[in-house]
Parts: C-alpha cells; sequence; structure tokens
C-alpha cells in the first residue's frame, strides 16, 4: 500500500552513464533519440519509484537540446516528480554531461515527461499526493499546473471544428509563406 502523501525526494533518481561511440551520430555527437530514450526510462523509474506501480509515458514536454554529448563524457540525469494529479505525475528531468579528462559539467538539457501510473490490468490507479516543503517545490508544481493548463487550451483552440483561419491569417503576414487557397 502507497503512503497518501510523499515528498519529491521519495521519486529521486539519478541514472549515469558513459557516452559510447555506438550511442553516437553521424557527426560524431550522441544521438539524441539515445538521450531521449535514457530520459524515458529515467521517467518511468521515477515515477514509478513514487507511485509504487507500474507507469506509462503519457506524453513529453518540449525537449531542447542545449549542448552536444561527446563520446566519453559521463551523462547523468536527475529526474523528479515536480507534480502529481490524480493518477499522472510530471516528472522533471535534467540531463548533464562531464568531462572525464577535464572535469567540466555542461547542461544538456532539460524536459518535462507527464507520466501515469497502472494496475496490473492497465487501469489508471490514483497515486500518493505531493508534499511541497519549499519554495522551489512550490514553483515547480505551479509551473507544471500553467503549462498543463495552457496545453489543454492551445488544443482546445486548434481544434479543427473550433478553428476559425480567418482570425489567425493577419498573425502569418511576418511568415516566410504563401496561402494558395
Amino acid at each position: 500500500m502507497t503512503s497518501k502523501f510523499k515528498t519529491s525526494t521519495d521519486s529521486e533518481i539519478i541514472l549515469t552513464e558513459l557516452m559510447q561511440p555506438n550511442y553516437s551520430n553521424f557527426s560524431g555527437k550522441i544521438h539524441g533519440g539515445f538521450i531521449l530514450s535514457l530520459m524515458d526510462k529515467a521517467a518511468f523509474a521515477c515515477a514509478s519509484k513514487y507511485s509504487g506501480q507500474y507507469c506509462v509515458t503519457a506524453s513529453v514536454n518540449r525537449v531542447d537540446f542545449l549542448n552536444p554529448i561527446e563520446v566519453g563524457e559521463l551523462v547523468t540525469m536527475k529526474a523528479q516528480i515536480n507534480y502529481v494529479g490524480n493518477t499522472s505525475m510530471v516528472v522533471g528531468i535534467r540531463v548533464e554531461s562531464q568531462n572525464i579528462q577535464t572535469g567540466e559539467i555542461k547542461h544538456c538539457n532539460s524536459s518535462y515527461f507527464s507520466m501515469v501510473a497502472k494496475d496490473e490490468k492497465g487501469k489508471n490507479v490514483k497515486v500518493p499526493g505531493l508534499i511541497i516543503r519549499n519554495n522551489n517545490e512550490m514553483r515547480r508544481f505551479l509551473r507544471s499546473i500553467k503549462r498543463l493548463k495552457s496545453s489543454n487550451e492551445r488544443d482546445q483552440e486548434f481544434k479543427l471544428e473550433n478553428f476559425n483561419p480567418d482570425l489567425y491569417k493577419h498573425h502569418l503576414d511576418s511568415y516566410n509563406i504563401k496561402f494558395q487557397f
């Protein structure tokens, strides 16, 4: 039985892996798809640890690759729960790489994975509430609420049955496009 409330510390996961040549792309940098796969594993481990359940990825919010990752660097992913709903959680993930010869650490990306807890029959299951212990945890929780609300509003605004192109055409005047309809 899981607790009614937990802290984000109860969910913390740190994954570290040495970047090998077979993880690289054609330009010799670590392939972004490989990093995304590691991030998904970190999100799964974090959400499952927190909820005590098997978890699945519902969505990934924006991934910006800020700095390339080199072969031979250590990549560390730090993940923790930032937000909980009824059956869903938002996992914040920070990716850093470290040059093992110089010790230099680079922030490579941060992202937010929405995860859903499932029972053994694949049905959504309630997750523990989140204990907020400081201003930073409150900021992360509120940021997640705003991101979810904004995403839902955008989805509604641009739903095919709600979309009126005449309301938007003037917004496209400065873009490199040409209408042919």
